[in-house]
């Protein structure tokens, strides 16, 4: 059957409270967020500027649903200035499972790394590859935040050192930095979803012993790493960096990525008085940031 599908913007902040009335008060079917910056839904006419939040949102409904209805309910929720923006587009009907599984395809990261979903072949079994499926936690590889620093983690050794990945998310980088020859990784994420993902990841790749996580209110006291690697966001990295610099050894290194090209040297001056920082690397619009302790 065909489908509806009506686009609006908003910010990180309101996002889920809108999702949530989208769902519970228009009947929406299902609730997608993408980020503004990353996938921009809303493109500004010739000679025309806008101020779009940092989320799109993608609600999809039945195509029998009274569109007009829903942009009705939509404004009396309040949510929205007056004049908001949206789009409304008619769906063809698809196998909409098979069609979201062939998005998706190994991906090979340095000389070495692959990063497969596990309904395709290992182009490579040679490699190093992990076994990771899209989910809910973030982090499979597509985004160039995680790929820059998974290219990082490729190129550095990583043989018999602790690391730890702050912000874990789905496990993907701690999953790579052990097969990549990490002796022990610890995750570190505020959402416990994450850590679950984190683990079932680590499990279904075979490395589940060598995978600690935690809540950061649960870690361990004292804890430091060889190597530290943060995909998160310009914000928390510069208001956590005490924190983040302080999970890194003497002589250890520290990629950080998350970070968008107007953001990269504002966040790396934090780190500056107890790092060399490299050169900053950059795909897109987005950058890792990356150095080593002073000893």
């Amino acid at each position: 059957m065909p489908w509806i599908q009506i686009k609006l913007n908003a910010t990180n902040e309101n996002a889920e409270t809108i999702g949530d009335m989208l769902m519970e008060e228009t009947g929406a079917l299902s609730v997608t967020f993408l980020d503004a910056k990353d996938n921009p839904v809303f493109e500004p006419l010739p000679g025309e500027t806008r101020l779009w939040g940092d989320c799109d949102i993608l609600a999809l409904y039945d195509a029998e649903v009274d569109t007009g209805l829903v942009i009705q309910q939509i404004k009396a929720s309040g949510m929205f200035p007056a004049d908001f923006a949206y789009k409304v587009e008619q769906l063809e009907d698809k196998d909409w499972e098979r069609e979201w599984m062939d998005n998706f395809h190994p991906m090979q990261f340095g000389e070495r790394l692959w990063i497969c979903p596990s309904w395709r072949d290992v182009p490579d079994p040679t490699a190093v590859n992990v076994l990771l499926d899209p989910g809910l936690a973030f982090g499979t590889g597509t985004h160039a935040t995680t790929a820059l620093c998974l290219e990082w983690l490729e190129s550095i050794d990583l043989t018999g050192k602790t690391v730890i990945d702050f912000g874990c998310g789905s496990g993907i980088l701690a999953i790579a930095a052990i097969k990549l020859g990490a002796e022990k990784v610890v995750g570190i994420d505020i959402d416990p979803q994450a850590l679950v993902a984190s683990k079932d990841n680590a499990e279904r790749n075979g490395v589940v012993d060598q995978l600690e996580v935690y809540m950061p209110q649960d870690q361990p006291e004292g804890l430091i790493a060889d190597v530290v690697v943060a995909n998160i966001l310009a914000a928390p990295l510069r208001e956590l960096s005490g924190i983040i610099k302080g999970l890194v050894k003497p002589n250890g290194q520290l990629a950080m990525s998350g970070v968008l090209d107007t953001q990269a040297e504002d966040v790396a001056n934090y780190y500056r008085d107890e790092l060399h920082i490299d050169p900053i690397a950059s795909q897109t619009e987005w950058c890792r940031i990356s150095g080593r302790k002073q000893g």
